[in-house]
């Protein structure tokens, strides 16, 4: 492994950075910028013999194309059933007609379902809920879809299998299921409070008490589900899915399988016409990500994350700077998943943690630094989590003026709650380090 910074590492980097000023800048539609980056890296890899052809398809994760693809497809053919419309219009009464009271209870349930289920399920799912409910009640969906996927986030980042690098982190630290929530719980709790009081105050303009009541008993709840046998066919298909993201870490099979077996029950109960089915994919999304993974896995190959990793071990090594590696590991994992995915860096700093504990480091804090780290970081920016960009691509296609969530936008927003996050939960990693040691 390089121990400085070499050609191949600045060019990778350059293309990083010009992909993402186009992404950001909106200067071409952002999947145009991820695929012209992305075979730009690949080209320029090619040319001088840090990335591959087969190293760039390597680099695109299947289970999150897959289990967007499956979700996708299985939203769909629960759409026309009338199943959002019911919910909406239950949701929209329960909370009195209220809009910070609709915030604060769709981010609880949002993210009480992200601790046991992937988030980006979680927003496939309540992103076009969120949409009609803003019909109904005659509001701006744009402050619930933001800070639904940001405390998706925060919420995901508690449990083991909450989040895709927590059970890579488990896998590899040999973390169960109770020490992951033991550890992660209180910190995240803490994160989880604070967040929604700040997204509360930054979104003040928007959640103004109504002056005009909206008379949701108008919409009458018996005529919302328009087929109720379709209705409990695809209910019994998503049901598959929902005990499979259970148990899918004891079987040994990935998110995707579990997401494609319930496809699969739910094209043979329900037989819809292919061609109207796949029309009502987001293709845009989906290559969005492909184009954005293969130009992560250029940066991943010409070695900067193992270099970064490498001086991060090297700090850890030292006599008495456990504490201060930890804090360090947290926000440079905070700052790279707020700019690449989060799931290479934790790939990254996987063997360095292990070979650290080999050597005979005390790794344990370590783990629980990176966890946080990759959970919050996400939220900074419209990319740096699967769960924004399903919020970004929703508040585009719902057409209500005023919703369209830019990047400029959640980064004045999705900045500030990272970092209010990131120091409470690096006082609390601080005051009871002693605690995170074990």
């Amino acid at each position: 492994m390089p121990h400085a910074v070499d050609g191949n590492m600045l060019v990778a980097a350059g293309i990083l950075i010009a992909s993402y000023v186009l992404i950001f800048t909106e200067v071409i539609h952002r999947t145009s910028a991820a695929i012209l980056g992305a075979v730009t890296m690949v080209a320029v890899g090619m040319l001088l013999g840090f990335y591959t052809q087969e190293e760039a398809l390597m680099a695109i994760d299947a289970n999150t194309i897959l289990l967007l693809t499956a979700m996708m497809m299985l939203i769909a053919m629960l759409r026309p059933t009338g199943a959002f419309e019911y919910t909406a219009v239950v949701i929209a009464r329960f909370s009195a007609n209220d809009p910070r009271r609709l915030l604060i209870y769709l981010s609880l349930v949002v993210s009480l379902i992200s601790m046991v289920l992937d988030n980006v399920t979680t927003l496939i799912v309540f992103a076009p809920l969120t949409v009609l409910i803003a019909r109904i009640l005659q509001i701006n969906p744009m402050p619930y879809l933001m800070s639904e996927a940001i405390l998706s986030n925060v919420g995901g980042a508690s449990t083991l299998v909450g989040d895709p690098p927590n059970i890579m982190i488990g896998s590899a630290g040999n973390i169960s299921f109770n020490a992951f929530i033991t550890h992660m719980g209180p910190p995240i709790v803490a994160v989880w409070v604070v967040t929604v009081l700040v997204l509360l105050l930054m979104f003040r303009a928007d959640l103004s008490p109504r002056r005009q009541d909206i008379h949701t008993q108008q919409f009458d709840l018996r005529n919302a589900v328009k087929d109720k046998g379709s209705l409990w066919r695809m209910l019994s298909a998503l049901g598959l899915v929902v005990a499979l993201f259970f148990s899918h870490h004891h079987l040994g099979i990935y998110p995707a399988f579990a997401a494609l077996l319930g496809l699969a029950a739910a094209l043979l109960l329900m037989q819809p016409k292919p061609e109207v089915l796949f029309g009502e994919i987001n293709w845009s999304v989906l290559m969005f990500f492909v184009g954005l993974f293969v130009i992560v896995g250029g940066v991943e190959a010409s070695g900067l994350l193992g270099l970064l990793g490498a001086n991060l071990a090297g700090l850890a090594a030292e006599p008495g700077k456990l504490l201060l590696t930890g804090l360090i590991l947290m926000w440079v994992a905070a700052v790279m998943s707020a700019v690449i995915d989060n799931i290479p860096f934790t790939v990254t700093m996987i063997p360095i943690i292990l070979g650290l504990e080999a050597s005979g480091a005390q790794v344990a804090p370590l783990w629980w630094a990176l966890a946080i780290g990759v959970g919050l970081g996400g939220n900074s920016t419209h990319i740096g989590a699967t769960a924004n960009l399903i919020a970004v691509s929703e508040s585009e296609r719902c057409g209500i003026r005023g919703a369209y969530i830019s990047p400029l936008a959640w980064m004045r927003i999705g900045i500030p709650t990272t970092l209010v996050g990131l120091a409470v939960a690096s006082a609390i990693y601080t005051v009871f380090f002693d605690f995170f040691l074990t």
